[in-house]
């Protein structure tokens, strides 16, 4: 970005082949129907309950996301005007380059899942550091805001097609999935189906470090096992058994 004359010019850059978030799409898809300022864009996406997909929860996310779509060459400036007593709005429009990209975006983002990193399957993945009972308690607690974000994407919106609501049916899909599972997974814990302490996971560490299970699995596991008072070490795991076959699964 360089200033030339108190004008603001963005150099040149390559879009992305996958929006680098949901906002950059929404932006982009509301300047597409037709030419808009920044204000109008917020108002558009709480009224259409874009804020669900899209995190706008920063006052500034907008005005970045322009920012960063000016700079790929997908939206330009149309005008800058000036209304009594109001301050100066920026109008932008799409460029032919802003319409090609949204679609290669849809296409892609439709058909090829992304990797993506949410925290709750990291967690997961260590939980072997907490104790069962309190594992148990956490995955309760969470249940009961995952019910209130599902009653919410229930709730019937009248008069309104399908189609507008697309996103909604999903998530309440996964949620409801997750929901599911959470119980399941209580289910076992509490009858003891699903349980760990100290001696088990060294014997686990022990047996696939000695050999007898997978030796890249092994170090993947990373078990830390302490030397001191067991019961207020942590014990931390970096991976699944039960995504190997050869793992034997052990309910304690």
């Amino acid at each position: 970005m360089s200033r030339q004359a108190g004008r603001v010019r963005f150099e040149a850059m390559t879009p992305p082949s996958r929006p680098r978030s949901p906002l950059w799409m929404v932006v982009l898809s509301l300047v597409c129907e037709e030419p808009m300022h920044p204000y109008r864009m917020q108002t558009l996406i709480k009224e259409r309950g874009k804020d669900q997909i899209a995190n706008v929860a920063q006052r500034n996310s907008v005005y970045q996301t322009i920012t960063a779509l000016r700079r790929a060459g997908l939206i330009a400036v149309r005008e800058t005007a000036q209304q009594e007593r109001r301050p100066e709005r920026t109008v932008y429009e799409v460029t032919a380059e802003g319409r090609r990209t949204l679609r290669m975006w849809m296409r892609t983002v439709l058909s090829t899942p992304a990797r993506e990193f949410p925290d709750f399957p990291a967690a997961l993945s260590l939980v072997a550091g907490i104790e069962p009972d309190e594992v148990r308690a956490l995955l309760q607690m969470r249940i009961g805001p995952l019910e209130k974000q599902l009653a919410e994407l229930e709730r019937p919106v009248p008069n309104l097609p399908r189609l507008f609501l697309l996103e909604a049916e999903y998530m309440a899909a996964v949620v409801r999935a997750e929901i599911q599972w959470l119980r399941a997974v209580i289910v076992d814990l509490r009858r003891r189906r699903l349980s760990w302490n100290q001696a088990w996971l060294r014997q686990i560490a022990a047996k696939w470090a000695s050999g007898a299970g997978n030796r890249g699995q092994a170090k993947r596991m990373m078990t830390t096992v302490p030397k001191g008072n067991e019961r207020d070490q942590p014990t931390f795991r970096s991976r699944s058994p039960g995504r190997d076959k050869k793992a034997k699964r052990t309910d304690r």
